[in-house]
C-alpha cells in the first residue's frame, strides 16, 4: 500500500478550507482541494506547490451526491488509501424564520447538511475497508447552542454536531476518527458572502466583526491539534464548557443574552416596522 497520506477538503479553496489545506500539505499530507470555485482552487494548488507541498485541485459539488462521490472514490482509487477527508463547504444565512422561503431552507440544507452527509456516505465505507481515517465535519459554535436570528444555519449546524458525535463512538469499532469542527468569530469569506434576509448585512458584518476574530491559519492549527487528541467536539471557544455549566445553572443568563441578540439584530432589519410581525411582551413571564 502506497505510504503517501491522502486528504480532501471540501471549501477547501477558501476561509478555514484553504488554511487547513495549507497547513496539511506543510505536513507532508497530499492535499485535494474539492471546491465549486475552480479559480480559487487552481491557484491554492500553485501556492501549495511553490511552498513544497504536494497537492490538486478537483471540481466538486456538495449538493450532488454523485459529485462528492466521484471526488472520493477517485482519490482512494488513485493512492490506494484516504487518510482524511474535510466536509467544509459551507454557507452562512442570515434572516428571522417569517421572512425565510422553503427555498432558503432548502438551499442551505443542501450546502450544509446533505454536502456533509454526502461525504460520510462516500468515505465511511472506504475507511472501513481500509481500517483507518479521520472524518472532520466542519459544524459551529452556532450547532453547539441556539443562535436566534440565523435558525435556518443553526439547524445545520446542529444536525452535523448531532452526526459527528454520534458517529464519533460508532465509528472508533473500526479505526475511524471523526470530529466535529466548531469554529466561532473567523475571518474568512463566510461572512461576506453570507446571505442576509430582509436584513442589511453590512451592520450584521459590522457587529461579527466587533468580536474577538481568530485567523484561518490560527484556527487550522488548533482545529488540528484537537482531531491528533481525537476529540469528538472541538470548538476554540474560551470555556465553553464552564459556560455551558453556567447556562445550565442560570438559564434566565442564556435567555437574556439570546434576546439581546435578537434586539441588536432586527435593529439591522430592511423591513418596515409596518411589515414585521407583531412582537410579544414578556411580562410577569414564569419561565
Amino acid at each position: 500500500m502506497p505510504t503517501q497520506l491522502t486528504g480532501i477538503i471540501t471549501g477547501g479553496a477558501s476561509g478555514i478550507g484553504r488554511a487547513i489545506s495549507k497547513e496539511l500539505a506543510a505536513r507532508g499530507i497530499f492535499v485535494v482541494i474539492a471546491d465549486i470555485n475552480a479559480s480559487l482552487g487552481e491557484d491554492l494548488v500553485l501556492e501549495i506547490h511553490a511552498n513544497g507541498g504536494k497537492s490538486r485541485y478537483m471540481p466538486v459539488d456538495v449538493t450532488d451526491a454523485s459529485s462528492v462521490h466521484n471526488v472520493i472514490h477517485a482519490v482512494y482509487q488513485e493512492f490506494g488509501r484516504l487518510d482524511y477527508l474535510f466536509n467544509n463547504a459551507g454557507i452562512s444565512m442570515y434572516g428571522e424564520l417569517d421572512q425565510m422561503s422553503l427555498e432558503h431552507w432548502k438551499k442551505i440544507m443542501d450546502i450544509n447538511l446533505w454536502g456533509v452527509i454526502y461525504g460520510v456516505q462516500a468515505a465511511y465505507p472506504l475507511m472501513k475497508q481500509q481500517g483507518f481515517g479521520h472524518i472532520a465535519n466542519t459544524a459551529s459554535v452556532a450547532g453547539l447552542g441556539p443562535t436566534p436570528t440565523a435558525s435556518a444555519y443553526s439547524t445545520t449546524k446542529h444536525a452535523v454536531v448531532g452526526l459527528t458525535t454520534s458517529l464519533h463512538y460508532e465509528a472508533e469499532a473500526f479505526g475511524i476518527k471523526v470530529s466535529a469542527i466548531c469554529p466561532s468569530h473567523v475571518d474568512t469569506p463566510i461572512f461576506d458572502n453570507g446571505e442576509a434576509i430582509s436584513l442589511d448585512k453590512n451592520k450584521i458584518n459590522e457587529q461579527v466583526r466587533k468580536q474577538k476574530m481568530m485567523s484561518p491559519e490560527a484556527f487550522a492549527i488548533f482545529a488540528l491539534k484537537g482531531l491528533e487528541q481525537n476529540k469528538p467536539i472541538v470548538c476554540p471557544v474560551p470555556l465553553r464548557r464552564t459556560m455551558d455549566a453556567v447556562f445550565a445553572l442560570f438559564p434566565f443568563l442564556q435567555r437574556k443574552i439570546m434576546r439581546m441578540v435578537c434586539r441588536v439584530v432586527r435593529e439591522t432589519s430592511v423591513v418596515k416596522s409596518d411589515d414585521s410581525p407583531a412582537l410579544p411582551v414578556h411580562k410577569n413571564t414564569p419561565f
